[in-house]
């Protein structure tokens, strides 16, 4: 973990109040708020299956879910 000394965390609390983080003027733009009803959290056991298969077939998680969902849709149909 990062040690700052006393001078060093006096320093950067000056910095940031009169440098405050600009946000977004909305409300809603951050990614969070964008994707919030896309956002799945996985257990353990589904996240280990799906970055193993995503590492082998050198995709992203993403896609790999993706594939599944239209692999599930053409046998539906």
């Amino acid at each position: 973990m990062l040690r700052i000394t006393e001078e060093e965390a006096a320093a950067l609390d000056e910095q940031v109040t009169r440098n405050p983080p600009q946000v977004s003027g909305d409300g809603k733009s951050g990614f969070f708020m964008k994707h919030k009803g896309n956002i799945v959290i996985l257990d353990d056991l589904a996240a280990a299956y799906l970055r193993t298969k995503a590492d082998a077939a050198h995709k992203t998680p993403s896609e790999i879910i993706g594939d599944m969902i239209r692999k599930e849709l053409a046998a539906a149909t």
